[in-house]
């Protein structure tokens, strides 16, 4: 690949990313997190309600969660605006993330769906009027450098599971292939790594030296190409990118395993977000 190339491939990933940041139904856009209680969970803009939400052309009482071990059903009160699938929302079980398809409800500018982690089940919501959504003008990244598309190797792993923490401090053991074995600077790096995309590239969850004070404290993401059937797998750096919480305090993103921080400045990929004022 020529720098030319790469250079054109590396723009053209972050045009797609910038733009599923602007999506409505993206990061940019989550205002809220409730995590439900047993029983009944009231919803609307009165204060008594046990989710409070705001956005525009939201009732003082919109509905009613009801969580029952691990099912939500949806019960509303008359013409709150709440609608499914572009029809008024009548009482119902709802899906959550787990299933692949939670159900998404509507209500005025908001969005909601449920999201499922661990033995908790919370209600995510979105705003397609959001300040953030609205204000956002892109995301700073390092140049360029093709020096940071690096040529490393997967070195299998037989622990299976690697232990992962997220923002909420839950603990989850998630599916390993190895580590993903690199070298810089005549310094040989590892980074475990989790199962990634659908053509068998690699997920990568590492912080590194510039982590807090030129890129997000939280560490960043990247998934790499394919393993080779030799075991090379290529990590292109410049894609490195913001985990979710960079962008909202309400996501639930998981952290770099300790083995996974770095001491090594990765300059390459997007830089700490700072969102206009």
């Amino acid at each position: 690949m020529t720098p030319a190339e790469h250079r054109a491939q590396v723009e053209a990933w972050y045009q797609d990313r910038e733009a599923r940041l602007r999506s409505p139904n993206g990061w940019l856009a989550l205002v809220g997190l409730h995590w439900l209680e047993p029983g009944e969970n009231r919803f609307g803009t009165d204060l008594d309600n046990e989710i409070v939400l705001g956005g525009s052309g939201v009732p003082p009482r919109a509905g009613t969660l009801h969580l029952d071990g691990s099912a939500v059903r949806l019960a509303h009160y008359p013409d709150p605006g709440l609608r499914f699938d572009g029809a008024p929302a009548g009482p119902m079980r709802l899906a959550d993330d787990a299933s692949g398809e939670p159900t998404l409800l509507e209500l005025g500018s908001l969005r909601l769906h449920l999201i499922r982690r661990g033995d908790r089940i919370g209600l995510r919501v979105r705003d397609h009027q959001a300040t953030a959504l609205a204000g956002f003008r892109g995301v700073d990244r390092f140049p360029i450098d093709p020096s940071w598309r690096v040529i490393g190797r997967l070195e299998p792993s037989k622990a299976g599971t690697v232990e992962i923490v997220d923002v909420t401090g839950r603990v989850s053991h998630e599916p390993t292939k190895g580590a993903f074995a690199f070298e810089r600077d005549g310094v040989m790096w590892r980074l475990t790594a989790l199962a990634g995309d659908d053509a068998g590239g690699l997920w990568l969850i590492f912080g590194d030296a510039t982590n807090a004070r030129e890129t997000y404290g939280g560490g960043r993401y990247l998934y790499t190409e394919p393993a080779a059937p030799d075991g090379t797998v290529v990590a292109d750096f410049n894609l490195a990118y913001n985990p979710p919480c960079a962008f909202s305090s309400f996501a639930t993103c998981p952290l770099p395993p300790a083995e996974n921080r770095l001491n090594l400045r990765i300059e390459a990929g997007e830089r700490m977000y700072v969102a206009p004022e």
